[in-house]
C-alpha cells in the first residue's frame, strides 16, 4: 500500500469525534444513540472503501476530515426522516407502468382504506351471527355476481394465485402446459419457476408456435394433476402459430377427470373491442368455456389494488382454500376494503370505464386527450416560464403492466423544448422534483402524454417545469 492511502487510512475521523460534533447541534432530537452511532460507523467504514479503491490519480480528492463525516452523518439521520415511497405524475402513456405502481385506485377505494383502517373491523368477524367469520366473504359474493363463477379467493398478487393453485391440484403430479406458454413476468419471474416451487411436475406439450389438442391428450397419464392454460398477456405469438382452444381442452380434461386450469393474468371483466381496442378474454367469457378454475391480477386491466383472485367451481376453490399455504398469501384488510370498492364500480357495466382511472385511460377517445393537452399548453403558457416552448403532438400510448402487447393507443403529447437545457436534463431534474414528474424523451424534448396526466395533476407540472428552467 502507499504512503498517500496509509495516510489517508490513518486520518479516518474517529466515531467519537464524529459524535461530539453532532452533540453541539442536538443530533439526538432526530434519531437515537443507537441510530447516529450506527450511521457514524457507515459514513467512516465507506470513507475507507473509497480509500482503499480509487485510483491513486483520485486519492489526493478524497477528504476525511470530521467535520464532513459529520455532515454526512446528519444527511442520513435527516433522510430517515423522508418517505421514501412516494405519489409521483406518470406522463409517460404506459397507464399500467408496473414501476409506477400500475392502477392507480379509485377515490371510494381510498376512502374505504381510510375508513377501515382508523380503527377496528369486522375483518373476521360475522356481525349477523356474532361468530367468527372468513375474510373472503367481504368480496367473494360480489367477484361471484361479476364473472359468474361459483366461488371466489384471493391473495396477494396473481404470481400468488397461480403458486396456491398449482401446488393444490398438482402437487408431485405433472402439469400440462404448452411451450409457447412459459411465459417470464417482470423481475425475471418465470412460469416454470413458479411450478417448481408448487412442487408440480413441468409437462411441456407442442412447439413454440404450433400445440394442438392432440399433444394435450398425447401428455395424459396417470400422474396427470392438471391441465395449465396460460394467457401470453405480455407478448403475441403471430404466422405459422395453432394453439388449442378452452372448450375442447375443457371436454379432454372432463373425458379423463382432469380439472384444466387457465391463468388469465390480466383479469378483463368488460369488452375493451367496444371501444376500440383488441379484444382481451374476459373472465365472464373464460369461465363459460366450463374451465375448472381461473386466476387473475387486480391491478392490471381490473383497474384495483394489487391481488390474486382465484374464481371458478366451488370444489376446486373450497380445495385451494383449504391449502395451508393459502395463510401464507391473504391479503389484508386494506386490500378487500380497496377491492371491494373497485368492483362495485363493474355492477353498472358503463360505469366502470368512467371512474376507474386506469379503465378510463385505456378507454377515452384520442379527441378527450387533446382537449386535456391544450388545456395543459394554455396553462405552461399563463405561468409565463421563460426559454420554454410547447407543441402539441400525436402519439402512441401503451396499456403496459403485461396487457394488450401489441395495441398502439392513440394518444396527445405535449413536447417541451428548453432553450437552455437538454431534455435528457430537464428529465433528470423532473424525476428529481419535489413531487417527480416521470417523462419519456425524444431526441431534443421531452413528451408529456396527456393519456395518464389528469387535469388535477397539472398543478404539479406547472410547478415542477418552472423550478427546472429555473435551475
Amino acid at each position: 500500500m502507499d504512503d498517500k492511502r496509509k495516510e489517508l487510512l490513518k486520518g479516518l475521523p474517529k466515531i467519537d469525534e464524529i459524535i461530539g460534533l453532532l452533540e453541539k447541534k442536538d443530533i439526538y432530537r432526530q434519531a437515537s444513540r443507537e441510530m447516529v452511532r450506527e450511521a457514524c460507523r457507515d459514513v467512516v467504514q465507506k470513507l475507507r472503501d473509497k480509500i482503499l479503491t480509487a485510483a491513486d490519480r483520485q486519492l489526493p480528492a478524497l477528504s476525511s476530515d470530521t467535520a464532513s463525516a459529520a455532515r454526512s452523518v446528519e444527511g442520513i439521520i435527516a433522510g430517515l426522516h423522508r418517505y421514501k415511497l412516494r405519489r409521483l405524475v406518470n406522463a409517460t402513456g404506459v397507464i399500467l407502468h408496473t414501476n409506477l405502481g400500475r392502477a392507480p385506485l379509485c377515490p371510494e377505494a381510498l376512502d374505504r382504506i381510510l375508513e377501515v383502517g382508523r380503527g377496528y373491523s369486522n375483518l373476521e368477524f360475522d356481525l349477523e351471527q356474532g361468530v367468527r367469520g372468513l375474510r373472503y366473504d367481504h368480496v367473494s359474493r360480489l367477484i361471484c355476481m361479476l364473472t359468474g363463477a361459483e366461488d371466489a379467493l384471493i391473495v396477494n398478487n396473481n404470481a400468488a394465485a397461480v403458486l396456491l393453485t398449482l401446488n393444490t391440484l398438482a402437487e408431485h403430479k405433472e402439469a400440462i402446459v404448452s411451450r409457447g406458454e412459459l411465459i417470464e413476468i417482470g423481475g425475471e419471474f418465470r412460469i416454470p419457476d413458479v411450478m417448481t416451487k408448487s412442487n408440480s411436475i413441468l409437462r411441456e406439450v407442442g412447439t413454440t408456435n404450433r400445440t394442438r389438442l392432440a399433444d394435450y391428450e398425447k401428455a395424459v397419464g396417470p400422474n396427470t394433476g392438471v391441465i395449465l392454460k396460460v394467457h401470453t398477456s405480455n407478448y403475441r405469438i403471430v404466422g405459422f402459430t395453432e394453439e388449442a382452444e378452452l372448450v375442447p381442452l375443457v371436454a379432454l380434461g372432463k373425458k379423463h377427470g382432469i380439472p384444466v386450469f387457465d391463468d388469465l393474468g390480466s383479469g378483463c371483466l368488460i369488452d375493451l373491442a367496444a371501444f376500440g381496442l383488441q379484444h382481451e378474454p374476459t373472465v365472464r367469457e373464460v369461465l363459460a368455456s366450463g374451465v375448472d378454475v381461473v386466476t387473475f391480477s387486480g391491478d392490471k386491466l381490473l383497474g384495483g389494488p394489487q391481488a390474486g383472485i382465484i374464481v371458478g367451481k366451488k370444489d376446486i376453490v373450497a380445495q385451494i382454500k383449504k391449502n395451508p399455504l393459502n395463510r401464507a398469501l391473504r391479503i389484508d384488510k386494506f386490500t378487500l376494503a380497496a377491492l371491494e370498492a373497485t368492483l362495485m364500480h363493474y355492477l353498472t357495466p358503463e360505469e366502470a370505464p368512467q371512474t376507474l382511472r386506469s379503465l378510463k385511460a385505456l378507454t377515452e377517445p384520442q379527441s378527450d386527450v387533446k382537449k386535456r393537452a391544450r388545456k395543459l399548453i394554455r396553462k405552461l403558457i399563463h405561468a409565463g416560464i421563460p426559454d420554454l416552448t410547447y407543441e402539441l403532438q400525436d402519439a402512441k400510448a401503451a396499456a403496459g403492466g403485461g396487457s394488450l402487447p401489441t395495441q398502439d393507443i392513440p394518444t396527445a403529447v405535449v413536447a417541451v423544448k428548453s432553450a437552455k437545457i437538454t431534455a435528457s436534463h430537464m428529465e433528470i431534474k423532473l424525476r428529481q422534483a419535489a413531487l417527480p414528474i416521470i417523462v419519456r424523451v425524444d431526441e431534443d424534448a421531452i413528451m408529456i402524454d396527456l393519456r395518464t396526466v389528469s387535469e388535477e395533476e397539472f398543478g404539479f407540472v406547472v410547478d415542477a417545469l418552472r423550478q427546472t428552467a429555473a435551475n
